[in-house]
């Protein structure tokens, strides 16, 4: 899962940078209102942790810009301003949650976990296409016909879960790149191919008839035509 930190307060931001990444979350992040909302704009991120008070454009504005815009990307707003009125301004300009600080960073988490959770469209931390199922606590894959399982690499979880959750939708090489790695990696598309065939294999280690199409001159779709 890839998470969008927009914080301009610097230790706060390397503090949270570095709890996420411990949990394994892929974590960008940016230092003011009008970097952030280009990087929401993006549509790559599973979350957004946004603070209010930044300079440039506020937290707020950047809810509602975003709202507007029909992105649907899981705002969780993570700021001092602890009235009443801040928070239902909060929620009211598109923001999906509202925790103040200072806070616990278990609460923080189980926020995140939450919302990703709603993101996925999963109750239960699993997600399910075909006859496969993806646990996205523990990596693993399992094949819902036969009940053999493997654990993914975070890469090849990471390509599963997006393929997954565009399910129907045929994704390009440069989506798949800037999801999984991000704008400022130098990954190429060589990196997609190479990865693509871990993720085939572990699929067909566990029998699945669910399998990753390549699309010629487009990308990648997630197949399942015979169940």
């Amino acid at each position: 899962m890839r998470i969008l930190l927009v914080e301009d307060e610097k230790r706060m931001a390397q503090a949270l940078c570095e709890i996420l990444r411990l949990e394994k979350y892929e974590v960008d992040h940016c230092a003011n209102g009008l970097d952030g909302l280009a990087a929401i704009e993006s549509n790559i991120y599973d979350i957004v942790i946004l603070d209010v008070m930044l300079p440039g454009m506020n937290g707020y504005e950047i809810a509602k810009r975003v709202r507007n815009q029909e992105i649907a990307t899981p705002i969780l707003m993570l700021t001092a301003k602890a009235e009443l009125d801040d928070k239902v301004t909060g929620l009211d300009s598109g923001a999906d949650d509202y925790l103040t600080k200072p806070f616990m960073t278990r609460e923080l988490l189980a926020r995140i976990r939450a919302l990703g959770r709603r993101a996925l469209g999963t109750a239960d931390g699993a997600l399910s296409f075909g006859d496969i199922t993806l646990d996205t606590n523990t990596l693993i894959l399992t094949c819902k016909t036969n009940g053999q399982s493997v654990r993914l690499s975070e890469k090849e979880y990471r390509i599963l879960e997006y393929l997954i959750a565009n399910r129907g939708q045929i994704l390009t090489r440069e989506q798949l790149a800037v999801k999984i790695w991000g704008f400022d990696s130098d990954a190429e598309y060589n990196n997609v191919e190479v990865y693509m065939s871990f993720s085939r294999k572990k699929l067909t280690f566990v029998g699945a008839k669910t399998e990753i199409k390549a699309v010629r001159g487009i990308g990648y779709e997630l197949r399942c035509e015979d169940v």
